[in-house]
């Protein structure tokens, strides 16, 4: 059941960014988008690894991976705190 919760949350997080970005309301190069599908996607990721669900773990991996890279690249590219 605990197992079914978290995908439920995962794949939730995953859909409400991709509802959000079709209804105008959210765009791809802000970080919330990013962080919505990086989350549910380690989420399912955690469920298909426990599950041994070695096509599942993939398709998780590599969503996760895209969905992280455009926030690193973000953080390296905005400056952290007052310049002097």
């Amino acid at each position: 059941m605990f197992y079914q919760v978290v995908s439920l949350v995962g794949a939730s997080l995953i859909l409400l960014a991709y509802g959000l970005n079709q209804r105008g309301r959210l765009t791809p190069d802000q970080v919330s988008y990013g962080l919505m599908n990086l989350i549910g996607s380690l989420l399912l990721l955690w469920v298909a690894v426990v599950d041994r669900q070695a096509g599942f773990v993939v398709v998780e991996a590599a969503w996760a991976a895209m969905s992280l890279i455009p926030l690193v690249r973000r953080r390296v590219s905005t400056p952290s705190g007052p310049s002097a």
